[in-house]
């Protein structure tokens, strides 16, 4: 029991680390506002700034062991819409190309729901 608990606060810490640095790179590097610019989306900037926010207050919030569900929430919705905005467009090059631009992905996102199903999961140690 005690090795599941070790597990999940790994898997937590990772992915926070992975929306913190994402949503810090968002902020730092010119190159993803161009990236933002060319996905044909209403007000690019704007909509970057704001995803890069969400995902270090969520990564924030992970670290932090508060409101995990909502931070998991907001992480998916943010996952499906890369995947949706990023990655569907490339399923004209095939199939198998799309799964490979898409793995990582798809990776978060179903980490991020494995947290989600298991935040609730409360083990009490006895002496």
């Amino acid at each position: 029991m005690d090795r599941s608990i070790s597990i999940l606060k790994f898997l937590k810490y990772t992915i926070a680390f992975v929306f913190l640095t994402s949503g810090l790179m968002k902020l730092v590097h010119t190159e993803l506002a161009d990236y933002f610019m060319n996905l044909g989306i209403p007000f690019p900037l704007e909509v970057m700034y704001i995803v890069a926010w969400i995902e270090i207050c969520c990564g924030a919030l992970l670290l932090l062991n508060k409101y995990t569900k909502l931070a998991t929430i907001a992480l998916m919705a943010i996952m499906i819409g890369a995947i949706i905005l990023t990655k569907l467009p490339v399923l004209n090059s095939g199939v198998i190309h799309a799964l490979f631009n898409a793995r990582l992905d798809i990776v978060m996102l179903i980490l991020l729901a494995v947290l989600y199903r298991n935040r609730v999961i409360i083990i009490k140690k006895t002496p």
